[in-house]
C-alpha cells in the first residue's frame, strides 16, 4: 500500500467540516493530554552549599499541567540547576576593590594586583567600582563562593575576556542599586582560548541585582560558563559576535529585563551534547528582546517557557530545541524567522504566542529517521493543550513530521494553501478535539479533520501517541 502525505489546506478546513476523501476522523484526546488546575510553580534550583533542591525567588502561582510534554514533566527528567540567591550572602561583608585606569588597589588578602589583572584567590564578597582596562580573574578554591558586586564598574580587556572566571564552586555576579556597569573584551581569540567571551566562567554563574550591565562580546561570545548560567534579574545588554548568553550545562532565566543582539550566533544558547539531563533553557519570568543572527533561542535538549516577556527577531529558527520544546505560559512575539518554533516533541499548554515566518510556523521535526521519505510518520509529536497562537507563515502554519492533537486553544493560521504547504500539514495523524481553530479565515469543524494514512497513522484511537521513553527521542 502506498501512504500519502496529508496537507488540510483551506479547502478541507472550511466551515461545511468536508473530509478528505478515504480519510478517518480523529476524535480523540491524546493521553498524556493537560489537566489543569491552580498551584505553585518553583524552579529546580540547588543552593550553592549544594544541599537539597530551593524555592526559586521568582515561585508564581499559576497554571500547573499533566503530561509528558508539560512544562512538570519534562523539567523533572532533567538535572537541577544551580543558583546563587541573594539571600546567600551579605553585602555588608564586601570588600572594596577600587580600579583605577590600567591598575588597581584593595586592602583584602584576597586580591592580587598584578598590573592591569586583577586577580580573587579566596572566597568573599568584593564590591568592584571605578574603571580598568584590564581583566579581572577568579581563581579561588574550589570549595569556594565569590560574589562580586559590580558597583559603577567599567572593564574593558584588549587582550582577552574582561571577567574570567577559573576556579570557584559558585560565583554570583550582583549589580548594585542604581549603578551602570559595562564590560567588553578583545576583538579575536586564539583558537585554543579557553576563555570566549566579556565575561567568561568555568563554574556556576548567577547574575542579579537591579543594576545595570551593558556588555560587549567583540570576539565571541557576551556572558558564557561551561556549568549553569542563571538570570535572577538586572537589566542587561548585550552584543555579542556569536551567541548573547550561553550555559554550557543549563541557561535559566527568572527574571530581569534582557536586550539582546547576537550578530552570528544565538541569543540564548545552551550546548551539552554529553548528558541528556542537560543543556536544557528554562525561563520563568523577565523580559526578553533579541536579534540574532541564527536562533533567538537554542537548546540542545529542551527548551521550557513557563512565563516572561519575548520580543524575538531570528534569521533562523526563533525558538527551537533538539528535544522537546514545552511552553506553559509567557508572550511570546516572533517578529520575524525562517522558522517559528522547532522541535521533535511540542507540547503547547498556554500562553500568547504570535509568530511570523518565512518558512514553517511550529514544525515538529528532528527525528533521524535513516533516509526515510518526506511523506514518512516518524513520531514527531506537536501537541497544543492550550493557549492562543497566531501564525502568519509562509509555507506551512503548523507541520509535524509525525502527528498534531489540538484539544483546546485558540489558534488563528495564516500559511500556504497549495497542496503541498497548508494550515496543518502532517505525515501522519491530525486530530482537533476542541479548540478554536482558524485557517486561512475559515474556522475549523472539530469534527472535520482528516488523518493520513501513514505508519502509525490512522485514526487516532484515544491511546497516546508516545512511545516509551523519552519523547522524541524514537526509542
Amino acid at each position: 500500500m502506498t501512504f500519502k502525505r496529508i496537507v488540510l489546506p483551506l479547502s478541507v478546513v472550511t466551515a461545511a467540516g468536508l473530509l478528505l476523501a478515504g480519510c478517518s476522523v480523529g476524535s480523540a484526546v491524546n493521553d498524556a493530554g493537560s489537566t489543569a488546575s491552580e498551584t505553585t510553580i518553583t524552579s529546580s534550583s540547588t543552593s550553592s552549599s549544594g544541599s537539597s533542591s530551593s524555592e526559586s525567588d521568582s515561585t508564581t502561582t499559576a497554571t500547573s499541567f499533566t503530561g509528558d510534554l508539560s512544562p512538570e514533566e519534562v523539567m523533572a527528567a532533567n538535572a537541577d540547576y544551580t543558583t546563587v540567591n541573594d539571600d546567600e550572602w551579605d553585602e555588608s561583608d564586601a570588600v572594596d576593590v577600587t580600579l583605577d585606569g590600567d591598575t588597581a588597589s584593595s586592602d583584602s588578602s584576597g586580591v592580587e594586583v598584578d598590573g592591569s589583572t586583577v586577580t580573587i584567590t579566596e572566597a568573599g564578597v568584593y564590591r568592584l567600582s571605578g574603571t580598568l582596562t584590564g581583566s579581572v580573574v577568579v581563581a579561588a578554591p574550589d570549595d569556594a563562593q565569590v560574589v562580586l558586586i559590580l558597583d559603577g564598574a567599567d572593564i574593558a580587556n584588549s587582550d582577552g575576556a574582561a571577567i574570567d572566571i577559573q576556579t570557584a564552586d559558585d560565583v554570583a555576579i550582583f549589580l548594585a542599586d542604581g549603578s551602570d556597569n559595562s564590560v567588553s573584551d578583545a576583538a579575536s581569540y586564539a583558537d585554543d582560548a579557553d576563555a570566549k567571551a566579556a565575561i567568561h566562567a568555568d563554574t556556576d554563574l548567577t547574575i542579579s541585582g537591579t543594576g545595570s550591565l551593558t556588555v560587549v562580546g567583540n570576539g565571541n561570545d557576551g556572558i558564557s560558563s561551561t556549568d549553569d548560567l542563571v538570570i535572577l534579574s538586572g537589566n542587561i545588554t548585550v552584543t555579542a559576535a556569536d551567541d548573547a548568553l550561553r550555559g554550557k550545562d543549563s541557561l535559566v532565566v527568572e527574571g530581569g529585563t534582557l536586550d539582546l543582539t547576537a550578530a552570528g550566533g544565538d541569543g540564548l544558547k545552551s550546548d551539552q551534547e554529553d548528558d541528556e539531563t542537560k543543556g536544557y533553557i528554562l525561563v520563568t519570568g523577565g523580559t526578553i528582546t533579541i536579534d540574532s543572527g541564527d536562533d533567538a533561542i537554542q537548546a540542545q535538549t529542551d527548551t521550557v517557557i513557563t512565563g516572561g516577556d519575548f520580543t524575538l527577531t531570528a534569521a533562523d529558527h526563533a525558538v527551537q530545541a533538539e528535544q522537546i520544546l514545552s511552553i506553559g505560559g509567557g508572550t511570546i512575539l516572533v517578529e520575524a524567522s525562517n522558522e517559528g518554533m522547532q522541535a521533535i516533541s511540542i507540547g503547547i499548554y498556554a500562553g500568547d504566542i504570535d509568530i511570523t515566518a518565512s518558512d514553517d510556523g511550529i514544525n515538529a521535526a528532528g527525528i533521524n529517521t535513516g533516509g526515510s521519505d518526506r511523506e514518512t510518520d516518524t513520531g514527531e509529536r506537536l501537541e497544543v493543550y492550550g493557549g492562543t497562537i497566531t501564525i502568519d507563515a509562509v509555507k506551512d502554519g503548523l507541520d509535524s513530521n509525525g502527528s498534531i492533537v489540538i484539544t483546546a486553544g485558540t489558534l488563528d493560521i495564516t500559511s500556504a494553501d497549495n497542496g503541498g504547504d497548508g494550515p496543518l500539514d502532517a505525515n501522519g495523524t491530525v486530530t482537533i478535539a476542541e479548540g478554536t481553530v482558524t485557517a486561512n479565515g475559515s474556522v475549523v469543524d472539530p469534527d472535520s479533520a482528516g488523518t493520513s494514512g501513514g505508519p502509525g497513522g490512522g485514526q487516532m484511537g484515544g491511546g497516546s501517541t508516545g512511545g516509551g521513553g523519552r519523547p522524541g527521542s524514537g526509542s
